[in-house]
C-alpha cells in the first residue's frame, strides 16, 4: 500500500519538482497539499499549487491554504530568487489557468484531520516555513505520536546559512514555529548540509526542456538555479533542494544521524540559526535526525529524472 504523504508547502521552484516528483511515484499517495506563506505570499503560494496540480492533471490532490504569516508577524519571501510570484514569469505563464478552488477550511484543521485518520500510515513533508505545523502541534501535540514520520526542510547544522551567516531561508523566515516543531515532533531535519550537495546536470535539464508538455515546463523550473550553482559553488547543474528531500522519502537518498538541536529565536543576528550539539555538550537526549550524508549507492539525478519521466 503506497504510504500517505501530506505536502505543506509555499511553491516556490524547488518546491514545484518536490511536488512532482511526489506525483509521479507509485509509492507514496499525495493525500493533500497545505500551503504557508515563505518563498512568496500565501495567496500565490497557493496559486501556484493549484497551477502545478493542474499542469500534471491532479486536480484530485486537494489544496488548502494556512498561515499569510509568520509568528513574528514579519513575512520575508524570496521572490527575488524565485521570480514574483514565487516562480520565474515565463513558468507562470506557461502553468494552466486553474481550474480547482483552494478547499474551505484551514490547513491546520487538514494537518489534524489527515494525523489522526491516517495514524502510522502519515508522512508529513514541510517544505517550506514551519507555521502550519506548529500551529497543528499546538492544537494537537499527539500528531508527533500519531504520524510515522514528519521531514522539515531547513536547517544548516554542520554548514552555513543561505539567507544570512547561520540560518537556512525557512527556519529564519519563522524562527518560533521551527523552534516549537524541533523541539516538539521529533522531525528529520533535511538542510544545507545535503541539499547543495546534489544536482540535475545542465545537460538532462536541457533535454526536459526539449520534451512535450509537461517536461518542458519542468525543465523551465530546474533551469532557474543554473547560474547560482555556477556562481556559487562552481558546478553544472540546478539545484532542487526541497526535491532532496522528497527523494529521501521515496527512494532513501540521505543517511541520518541522531541529533539534539535547538533554533535560534532570539531575533538578532542568529536568528533562525540552528545550534546542533555535535558532541553532547548539553547533555540532552536526541531531538531529531539530522541528514549530514548522502548515500554512495543513491543517485538524486536518477531518483528525481526518473520519476518526472513518468509525467510525460
Amino acid at each position: 500500500m503506497a504510504q500517505k504523504l501530506l505536502i505543506d508547502t509555499d511553491p516556490g521552484n524547488d518546491d514545484a519538482i518536490a511536488l512532482y516528483v511526489a506525483l509521479a511515484d507509485p509509492s507514496v499517495d499525495v493525500v493533500g497539499v497545505t500551503t504557508v506563506m515563505g518563498n512568496t505570499t500565501l495567496d500565490n503560494a497557493t496559486r501556484n499549487a493549484l497551477a502545478l496540480l493542474e499542469h500534471v492533471d491532479r486536480t484530485d490532490v486537494p489544496v488548502i491554504p494556512g498561515a499569510a504569516r509568520p509568528f513574528s508577524d514579519e513575512l520575508v519571501t524570496a521572490e527575488e530568487v524565485h521570480g514574483p510570484g514565487g516562480l520565474p514569469e515565463h513558468v507562470r505563464e506557461a502553468l494552466p489557468e486553474p481550474t480547482q478552488e483552494p478547499v474551505d477550511g484551514n490547513a491546520v484543521e487538514f494537518i489534524v484531520e489527515q494525523a489522526r485518520e491516517h495514524r502510522d500510515d502519515l508522512t508529513i513533508a514541510a517544505l517550506g516555513p514551519q507555521t502550519n505545523l506548529a500551529l497543528a502541534l499546538a492544537v494537537e501535540p499527539r500528531i508527533a505520536e500519531w504520524v510515522d514520520d514528519i521531514y522539515l526542510m531547513g536547517g544548516a547544522l554542520t554548514v552555513t546559512g543561505n539567507v544570512t551567516p547561520m540560518a537556512s531561508f525557512n527556519f529564519y523566515v519563522d524562527a518560533a514555529a521551527a523552534s516549537r516543531v524541533v523541539q516538539a515532533a521529533t522531525p528529520k531535519l533535511v538542510g544545507l548540509d545535503v541539499t547543495e550537495r546534489v544536482y540535475v546536470s545542465t545537460a538532462e535539464i536541457e533535454r526536459l526542456q526539449g520534451e512535450p508538455e509537461p517536461l518542458s515546463t519542468i525543465g523551465d523550473i530546474l533551469a532557474f538555479s543554473i547560474d547560482e550553482v555556477r556562481d556559487k559553488f562552481g558546478n553544472d547543474g540546478g539545484l532542487a533542494s526541497d526535491a532532496v528531500l522528497v527523494a529521501d522519502i521515496v527512494a532513501g537518498l540521505l543517511d541520518y544521524e541522531d541529533a539534539y538541536v535547538e533554533v535560534d529565536t532570539t531575533g538578532g543576528p542568529s536568528n533562525g540559526a540552528t545550534i546542533y550539539d555535535e558532541h553532547g555538550v548539553y547533555g540532552h537526549e536526541p531531538n531529531c535526525e539530522g541528514a549530514l550524508g548522502i548515500r554512495e549507492d543513491a543517485s538524486y539525478e536518477d531518483i528525481v529524472v526518473g520519476r518526472l519521466e513518468e509525467l510525460a
